[in-house]
């Protein structure tokens, strides 16, 4: 679908990456990776169009249509929600606007030979559905129904985000090129994603700083470092065990060779002393030269790892925090519902819920940085917390300040050689510590958040969305950090890989209750019984509850609507008195034909309920099944040297299996929303 051959980028004397040729093909998925700064967006533009290479060339077919994640919602303000995702498939828009204006004009001029070609224009693109797709799009991104006719101005700037990645994907895009779709989503939208992307049929290059995400989407891994690009078959965690075995191994052959020739050098250095032998050394000096210059030349990794530590200068008690009754609302709407809590030392507990739940709301209360309208805070004996808030700029005196001054202002005491020493455990060296503060990237800011912490040595570290600006070498060094760690923890992530790493109790904040679990995320997902936080199940279960609920609903008003009751009062046994046509002692119907032709008619629309209930019932335990055999699977393809130690068929026949339960899950999936439909 895209070729490549020979690209190269290159800034003056800096090489970004060269030599890269290979074929991005249709139903293929690939994580571009890759340390900030090392030319991952700056590839992706080339492949859009939007950049030039320094050389080599990109091919794609004409008429391809590319969906490209563009975050420029300031030109749709004053639009709907749904006429902006609409707008994606730019074709079918125009010719939507143009047969709204026929009809706008019909009662004075009607172009009924244009209308027609209009029709069937609307019918190529699918454009029928096109409003339906989009509005399913929207709500498995978080937006719901009720607002997709407001504009787009009413929304926070990361829910735009969101309507504008609901644009790319409504596009019908031949090629989707996506640059941090995860970012402003929660977990809910997220595993909404996954699922779209795994069934999208075309190439898909995404850019994304989720290792959970890379490892259930994506197919292959294209690796920009050493000033190329690598590309990689397997997952993000596949890829990591085959990256370290392949820069391993090309290491330990560069060594021995190095060896050898050191070997030969010594017999060069004997012969030279004979002049018997002299011609043979100089033999020898050639065979080495040219040794030599087989050797091959690794370019240094554009990879840097940070170094967090996490002290504290004390333990804290062990009663840590306690929360009672904390409610919280904006205007009409309450986000906190009278919250309790309480942490003992120790703890590392992850807050989770969707977007707009009142997660950082209560992180903010915890912190005495926002005031709850109800209830009480109360931090427990020796406590010290360290707070890293979503937003750094409320945590900057000054956008002009410098790195070094504002870190050198929570150690005045300290000399230059101390400051610069945090700074520089955080990637920050050279010219770097005089960056204004106003200028820093997203990640350096989160990093100098990070190194006042640790001089700060708080016994207690409440981070909120502490991964949204880090790349991945950034995120996996800060698990590292944390788990040494020996204080309390309290954090909110949409990161499932960083809370799974990290979280030893789970709370999960819903609309009207707080779940509250002492254990893992994985034994969390366990003890729900399902991922609850997987989009497809939750509407799933969401329905089978409301339908089950409406036919208790109904069989109670029936119950109550069919108890007769006799002349003294009381309720008869037989569900109406004998005189009123019920049944009799030996269990005749009385009441003639009409009462029967009733009751056969009732009873076989129980029975086809009945039948509904178990075929619905069926289906979810077939998707369970399914899904728990994909994730066997997605364990053993990602287990380290699975690919190196495994026959290729073997391999193949088990990605085949995992490819055949997916296409299972979603065609089961349909048949149980027909299923519902008819039990409704």
């Amino acid at each position: 679908m895209i070729s490549i051959s020979e690209l190269s980028k290159s800034y003056g004397d800096r090489m970004l990456f060269g030599g890269m040729s290979m074929q991005l093909n249709a139903g293929e998925r690939y994580g571009l990776v890759g340390a900030n700064g090392s030319g991952k967006t700056t590839l992706l533009s080339i492949l859009t169009g939007d950049l030039e290479a320094s050389g080599g060339k990109v091919t794609i077919p004409k008429r391809t249509r590319l969906g490209v994640l563009r975050q420029d919602q300031f030109l749709y303000e004053d639009h709907s929600i749904l006429t902006v995702t609409l707008m994606g498939h730019r074709e079918l828009w125009e010719v939507m606007v143009e047969k709204e204006q026929l009809l706008a004009k019909a009662e004075t001029h009607f172009d009924g030979e244009r209308f027609s070609e209009l029709e069937e224009l609307v019918e190529r693109y699918d454009g029928y559905r096109a409003e339906a797709r989009a509005a399913m799009i929207l709500e498995g991104l978080g937006l719901p129904a009720d607002i997709h006719h407001d504009p787009l101005s009413t929304l926070s700037g990361g829910f735009k985000l969101r309507v504008l990645l609901a644009q790319v994907l409504s596009s019908n895009p031949d090629v989707l090129l996506l640059d941090e779709p995860t970012n402003h989503l929660d977990i809910l939208s997220i595993r909404w994603l996954e699922t779209f992307l795994r069934e999208f049929t075309g190439p898909l290059v995404v850019i994304s700083h989720d290792h959970r995400f890379l490892d259930n989407v994506v197919t292959h891994i294209l690796d920009v470092d050493y000033e190329t690009v690598t590309l990689y078959h397997g997952n993000y965690t596949r890829f990591i065990d085959n990256k370290v075995t392949e820069r391993s191994r090309r290491e330990k052959d560069i060594s021995s060779r190095e060896r050898e020739i050191a070997e030969h050098q010594k017999t060069v250095d004997r012969f030279r002393a004979k002049a018997s032998k002299a011609r043979q050394a100089q033999s020898k000096e050639k065979m080495l030269e040219k040794m030599a210059d087989q050797i091959e030349d690794l370019a240094p990794t554009s990879r840097r790892y940070p170094h967090f530590r996490f002290s504290q200068t004390r333990d804290s008690g062990r009663d840590v925090l306690t929360v009672k009754g904390v409610k919280k609302a904006f205007d009409d709407n309450e986000v906190l519902h009278g919250v309790d809590l309480q942490l003992q030392r120790g703890d590392r507990m992850a807050i989770m819920g969707p977007n707009g739940i009142g997660k950082s709301t209560l992180l903010k209360i915890i912190m005495d940085d926002l005031p709850a309208d109800e209830g009480t805070v109360e931090w427990g004996y020796e406590t010290h917390p360290g707070y890293f808030a979503q937003d750094h700029s409320e945590q900057f005196d000054s956008p002009n300040n410098t790195a070094e001054a504002w870190i050198w202002g929570f150690c005045a005491d300290q000399t230059i050689g101390f400051v610069r020493g945090h700074l520089g455990k955080v990637l920050f060296s050279g010219d770097d510590v005089e960056k204004r503060l106003g200028s820093l990237s997203g990640g350096e800011a989160a990093r100098l958040v990070f190194a006042k912490l640790a001089i700060a040595q708080p016994n207690v570290l409440v981070l909120d969305e502490p991964t949204n600006h880090l790349d991945l070498e950034s995120i996996e060094s800060l698990v590292e950090g944390l788990k040494a760690f020996a204080g309390t923890l309290i954090l909110v992530s949409h990161d499932r890989w960083f809370v799974s790493q990290l979280a030893t109790r789970i709370v999960e904040v819903r609309p009207d209750e707080i779940l509250d679990y002492h254990g893992t995320y994985d034994e969390y997902v366990h003890f729900c019984g399902d991922d609850h936080l997987d989009a497809d199940r939750v509407v799933l279960k969401a329905k089978s509850e409301k339908r089950r609920q409406k036919e208790e609903s109904a069989g109670e008003n029936g119950a109550s609507n069919d108890s007769g009751r006799s002349a003294n009062g009381e309720t008869s046994t037989n569900g109406d008195s004998s005189g009123n046509g019920g049944s009799s002692k030996n269990g005749k119907k009385r009441g003639g034909k009409g009462r029967d032709s009733k009751n056969r008619a009732g009873s076989s629309s129980k029975a086809n309920k009945n039948r509904s209930q178990k075929q619905q019932e069926a289906l979810l335990t077939r998707i369970e099944d399914a899904e728990t055999r994909m994730k066997e699977i997605d364990e053993t393809l990602s287990a380290p040297g699975f690919y190196a130690n495994t026959p290729a068929q073997d391999a193949r026949e088990l990605e085949q299996e995992r490819a055949h339960l997916e296409k299972d899950v979603v065609d089961w999936t349909a048949a149980w929303e027909q299923a519902e439909e008819a039990a409704a």
